[in-house]
């Protein structure tokens, strides 16, 4: 029998190894491990390093290298977290800068990936929520309704002036807290479609 000499070439490689290589091959390891699974920022590769012991200078080198070569890119990564957060959860401005800043991505790249959402992209969002979770409300008066879902809108970062208006504006449409006579009864106006 033939002494092992470690894992076949190809064969996944356990992360003990990566102590054995210089730092600068453990970082490069860490870092090519990191962005398998989805891109991240600078910043967030950053941490991961310095939390595994990787020296300074060893990761700002092979982090500077990445960026070179675009495997690390902070304004591409802000405009797709931008896009696909504001489209998938309805989030508005202010929810997509913190999460940037928690990321760490501030500054300019942020603020152009944030320009990429404008008004009506938010108002739109805004009313999207709105309507989606309406019939979820059905059995409460409209105050209730209203403070739930400007709430709700609250939490994905939308100021109390467009929420208060989108919110107003669907109820209103919707006839929501509506009685047969057309003023505020208090109860959620769908009774009247009933046979």
């Amino acid at each position: 029998m033939l002494p092992a000499e470690g894992p076949p070439p190809g064969d996944p490689v356990d992360d003990s190894a990566d102590d054995a290589g210089d730092p600068e091959s453990v970082a490069r390891a860490l870092c090519l491990r990191a962005l398998t699974g989805s891109p991240k920022t600078r910043s967030q590769l950053a941490d991961l390093l310095r939390r595994r012991g990787v020296p300074e200078e060893a990761a700002e080198a092979v982090l500077d290298r990445f960026g070179e070569v675009g495997l690390i890119d902070d304004a591409a990564f802000a405009r797709a977290w931008v896009s696909s957060r504001q489209a998938g959860r309805g989030l508005a401005r202010r929810a997509l800068k913190a999460e940037l800043r928690a990321k760490g991505v501030d500054g300019e790249d942020a603020e152009q990936a944030l320009a990429l959402v404008d008004d009506e992209d938010e108002r739109t969002s805004a009313r999207r929520l709105v309507e989606r979770r309406l019939p979820s409300l059905r059995r409460v008066d409209r105050v209730t309704a209203t403070r739930r879902l400007v709430g709700m809108l609250a939490r994905k970062g939308y100021g109390g002036g467009l929420a208060g208006a989108v919110v107003r504006e669907v109820l209103d449409e919707t006839g929501f807290g509506r009685g047969s006579g057309g003023g505020d009864t208090g109860g959620d106006g769908w009774e009247d479609d009933l046979p």
